[in-house]
């Protein structure tokens, strides 16, 4: 390494500051464990991005922290306060689509968890770290994590600008695979996209990888997380969300369901929603 790299990751080391706090929420009748990154020596908080991520406790295992830092001190991002909401042990009660449950009935508190988000949690980062306003506010998630993360962006423009998704759980149907499930009319997110609208403030990345699972329920040579995610993605395009400037999509032929892999894709990320370009 050269004295140089040495000099930067050194930087970069102290260019982030992490602060694990307990929020109790009485929406969600729990403490709820977070992980917040903040940025340090920020000149002008007016340029400060939030960003939330579904299924935190995955961020220290990438890991998170280095790496949002070095970006930072290399400046390909601008400043961005990260907010790691871990999950519960009710986590696929909690995340899924708000008004919508599946098959199983699974997505059964996701109504309170979208609660939690917007009049709990927002409302005391910006309470807490004293920004009364942020530039723009990001959800991101992991699997399910990444289907609540849009779910709750799609619903409300109004607070989030952009999700991002990897390895998305778009395979959320309100029918089994064994009761008349019917492709173009069942998975939950999809419809959703269809029944909501344009919004010029939206932009959305997905990722996913040529090894995420081996599913193909229409025996079209292509696994579902990206069959599903493509599919998504064309309702977006209906409605004339456009493809590299609203839509982003990074499929890896190595990548897996996993956290490495999607450490891999987040700086990526990144550069594509918080690039300084």
């Amino acid at each position: 390494m050269t004295g140089e790299a040495i000099a930067i990751k050194a930087a970069a080391l102290e260019s982030y500051r992490v602060e694990s706090v307990d929020l109790f929420s009485e929406f969600l009748d729990r403490e709820v464990k977070l992980d917040v990154y903040l940025p340090l020596n920020v000149a002008d908080s007016s340029q400060l991005r939030l960003m939330l991520v579904n299924d935190g406790q995955d961020l220290p295992l990438m890991p998170f922290a280095p790496m949002m830092s070095q970006l930072l001190q290399l400046g390909e991002i601008g400043p961005l306060l990260v907010v790691g909401i871990y999950c519960s042990a009710d986590r696929k009660l909690e995340y899924g689509t708000a008004d919508e449950l599946d098959y199983m009935n699974r997505g059964s508190r996701a109504k309170y968890y979208r609660k939690f988000i917007l009049k709990e949690l927002i409302p005391w980062i910006s309470a807490q770290y004293m920004v009364p306003t942020f530039k723009e506010k990001i959800f991101a998630g992991f699997s399910l994590g990444g289907l609540s993360a849009l779910d709750i962006t799609w619903k409300h423009p109004e607070v989030f600008s952009c999700a991002g998704v990897f390895s998305g759980s778009f395979w959320w149907r309100a029918k089994d695979l064994k009761h008349g499930y019917v492709e173009e009319t069942d998975r939950i997110m999809h419809k959703l996209i269809r029944q909501g609208s344009y919004h010029s403030n939206l932009r959305f990345f997905f990722q996913t990888g040529c090894l995420d699972e081996m599913m193909d329920r229409n025996n079209n040579g292509i696994i579902d997380s990206i069959d599903d995610t493509l599919a998504l993605i064309e309702e977006l395009e209906v409605h004339g969300y456009q493809k590299e400037t609203q839509i982003m999509y990074l499929e890896l032929e190595d990548g897996r369901h996993d956290v490495p892999t999607w450490a891999r894709a987040f700086p990526e990320f990144l550069r594509w929603v918080c690039g300084k370009s």
